[in-house]
């Protein structure tokens, strides 16, 4: 969490306030530097806090994109274009503000990290509660390679192909399906909350083994991940924990979820259980999934 949808929101967000103003100023907390120093690297990654601030500061902001769950600053200077990428983690989340002060939720102004102050006289403040979310910048995407392993948008014509590919593998093949459609090489983007609900869509138990799935299973899987990822981003995602929009601005999507974090299973009322897989937590309904 966030996941694919979250992200995007964020993203359609951040395009029109920030895109074309140039970075006058980047102040980073004293929370970071302490971080840095006990050799956490926290937030900032690849570089130290001071050498972040020089690389940052004079560059133009010429589009904000996405890419699975990571936002893409194309920063200009000179002619030259380099990419700020940004990781919410658990509990990231941007305010673009006059002042620190007009953050709406005191446990994000206590958490403000990474403050960007921009030619309009605004800042873009990056805030982490729980400090798990990361800034690198990158002379160009290939130079942090886990971004190039990553599969395809799910959105992409060769999405699917992909996917039942390394469906197929026998790396994938052995693991439970909710391990599977979890992992960003296989399918990107899609977390806890949304792999839970197209497999309750689906009446598929995340615990199956993925080799155990019919290839008409695996396409129903696939088709249904991308309908709710598609929702969820119509709804303005899921605002669940720590989530928000730019500006703490709240999601409509948990109010859609059917399984997620629920006791009862909604289409039969029988209550649903919990399985860890992949190291989350996994609600269930033992009756209508098989």
């Amino acid at each position: 969490m966030p996941e694919l949808p979250e992200v995007e929101g964020v993203v359609r967000s951040l395009q029109p306030t920030v895109t074309g103003r140039t970075i006058e100023r980047v102040t980073i907390s004293p929370t970071i530097y302490t971080s840095h120093e006990a050799g956490k690297q926290s937030i900032i990654k690849g570089l130290q806090p001071d050498e972040f601030v020089e690389a940052v500061t004079g560059m133009t902001i010429q589009d904000v994109t996405r890419r699975s769950k990571y936002i893409y600053f194309t920063l200009e200077y000179a002619g030259v274009t380099y990419k700020l990428v940004n990781h919410l983690g658990m509990s990231g989340a941007f305010f673009d503000v006059h002042d620190v002060s007009e953050i709406p939720e005191e446990k994000f102004r206590k958490h403000a990290h990474v403050t960007f102050t921009l030619d309009n006289g605004k800042k873009l403040i990056y805030s982490d509660i729980r400090r798990f979310g990361e800034m690198r910048f990158l002379q160009k995407i290939e130079d942090h390679p886990p971004l190039m392993a990553l599969a395809p948008e799910p959105f992409d014509a060769i999405a699917k192909d992909h996917f039942l590919t390394y469906c197929a593998l026998p790396k994938y093949s052995k693991k439970e399906i909710k391990a599977v459609i979890m992992d960003s090489h296989v399918l990107c983007g899609c977390g806890n909350i949304y792999a839970t609900e197209a497999l309750f869509r689906t009446k598929i138990n995340p615990g199956r083994i993925t080799s155990q799935l019919s290839g008409a299973e695996k396409e129903q899987l696939f088709d249904e991940i991308v309908a709710v990822l598609s929702e969820s981003i119509a709804y303005g995602g899921s605002s669940i924990s720590d989530y928000r929009n730019i500006n703490g601005e709240a999601g409509g999507m948990q109010d859609r979820l059917q399984m997620y974090g629920m006791n009862i299973c909604p289409m039969c009322h029988t209550n649903s259980e919990q399985k860890i897989i992949a190291g989350r937590n996994s609600y269930y309904c033992p009756n209508c999934q098989k």
